[in-house]
This record gives structure tokens, C-alpha cells and sequence, in this order.
């Protein structure tokens, strides 16, 4: 399929480029030999797979579960120049609630997940330990440390899936919750993409470091003062009367 965008010039200079870097790639060349690139649905799976992955090169981690967690992490800043890590707490605070209820579902069926994983993990050790002085019972104990330790890689890979429901929510976090987040902040949200990637990334300056000049990068930013014309007075006359006036000293309404 890329092969044949490739050959009607539909992609970019900078994707024909990649192209031919991952097609030189060795080790993708049986994927290439054996024509995957026709196959449809091998193609989706693979696409699939690749979004597990940050969008960054640099934030690659070791693992697969590892990196299906840091691309959703890496998503308010790629796209908005939001640290969603950084300003976690405010975003939770300012999305609206079914979005924070959706997150915390995702995260608490991944951390059972993990559980499940590590708690199989540590009881296999202990019947592993256990074969030195088990007797008669080592088969029994030899079968239940194997058994757990596919089960733990069955969890993994459950839990490296999981991580999708996750990053959707993070995502509906994110897209929904930055503009309440903005107003929260006594902020307005700019009108073009680039400006409002210039303010978060102003605003995540401005969390994570001190004080100092670049913090003025904030200020085009900033929400109008509100306005103060009308105001409460206590007269002595009617002590226990609000009466609301104009900035003319006229009674209001």
C-alpha cells in the first residue's frame, strides 16, 4: 500500500524520505519480502501497534508497556504544548467529570492488571525457592511456578492492551479539558493552534520553574481584568440594606 502511494508521488518529500529508510531497514525486510505492505489487514494491525509507541523518537522506552504508557503521556505536549504530567492536578480539576470518571476506570483496571502480574510473578519465586527442601512435592510446585509465570506474561500482554482505553481517555482529558483548564487559570484560549501551543508551553514554564523574565511570556495571554463598575455600598441610612450602584452613584436597575 505505501509502496503504491509511493509510486503515484500522494506523499510528502518528507514521507517518501522515511519510506525508503524503513524499506532499506533489515529488519523489516521479510515484512517487505513477503508483500505485507498489499495486506490490508496485517497493515491495520501494524498501525495498531505503532500507536502504542510515543510520537517522539526520544521518549522510547525499553518496554512495550512502558512505551503503550509514556505515548499517552507525551499527548498534551505533542499536540498542545500541554504537560499533562506537569499539570495533572489542574486538569483533573477542570475537565469535566465523565472524562475524569473514564481515566480513573482505565488506570484502575491497568494497576489491577499490574497487580495481578507482579503477585503471580512473586509467587512463582517463592515455589521456585521452595524446590530446594519441597520433597515430594517439587513436580507440584515445579507445574504451579510455570503456570504462574505464563499467566504473568498473559497479564502483561492483557495489560500492554489495556493501555488503549487509557490513552483515549487521556486523550478526551486533554482535548476537553484544556479550554475550562485555560478559564480556570484566568486565561483565554487563543483562536489559532500555534498561539495556544505558545501559551501552554508558557504556562508549563511558569509551573515548573522559578520566577523570572520569561515568565512574561504569560501576559498576552491573560484573561481582561472583569469588570468593576458596579459595587456594593452600605449606606448608613439603611443598615441593613445592600444597595447595588453604578460607577455614577445611580442605583442600579
Amino acid at each position: 500500500m505505501l509502496a503504491q502511494l509511493a509510486e503515484k508521488r500522494t506523499l510528502r518529500p518528507e514521507l517518501m524520505k522515511r519510506l525508503a529508510q524503513v524499506r532499506a531497514d533489515p529488519r523489516l525486510k521479510p515484512y517487505v519480502e513477503a508483500g505485507w505492505e498489499a495486506n490490508l489487514a496485517h497493515l491495520g494491525l501494524l498501525k495498531e501497534r505503532a500507536r502504542r509507541y510515543p510520537v517522539d523518537d526520544g521518549q522510547v522506552l525499553p518496554t512495550r508497556l512502558g512505551n503503550a504508557i509514556r505515548r499517552l503521556e507525551e499527548y498534551g505536549y505533542d499536540r498542545y504544548r500541554l504537560d499533562s504530567q506537569l499539570l495533572w492536578y489542574e486538569l483533573n480539576s477542570s475537565a469535566p467529570a465523565e472524562a475524569r470518571k473514564f481515566a480513573d476506570q482505565a488506570r484502575t483496571t491497568l494497576d489491577f492488571l499490574i497487580c495481578l502480574l507482579y503477585g503471580n510473578l512473586m509467587v512463582a519465586a517463592a515455589a521456585i525457592a521452595a524446590l530446594g527442601w519441597a520433597g515430594r512435592e517439587r513436580i507440584t510446585l515445579g507445574v504451579a511456578a510455570v503456570i504462574l509465570i505464563a499467566a504473568a506474561a498473559l497479564w502483561y500482554r492483557v495489560a500492554v492492551v489495556v493501555t488503549d482505553d487509557w490513552a483515549a481517555s487521556v486523550r478526551a482529558l486533554v482535548n476537553l479539558g484544556r479550554k475550562p483548564l485555560a478559564s480556570s487559570m484566568g486565561l483565554d484560549l487563543p483562536s489559532s493552534l500555534a498561539d495556544e501551543r505558545d501559551m501552554w508551553a508558557a504556562v508549563s514554564r511558569v509551573a515548573a520553574r522559578p520566577y523570572d523574565d520569561l515568565s512574561a511570556q504569560l501576559d498576552p495571554f491573560r484573561a481582561p481584568p472583569a469588570d468593576t463598575s458596579l459595587h456594593v455600598d452600605w449606606r448608613r441610612d439603611t443598615p441593613s440594606a445592600t444597595i447595588v450602584t453604578d460607577g455614577d452613584g445611580r442605583r442600579a436597575g
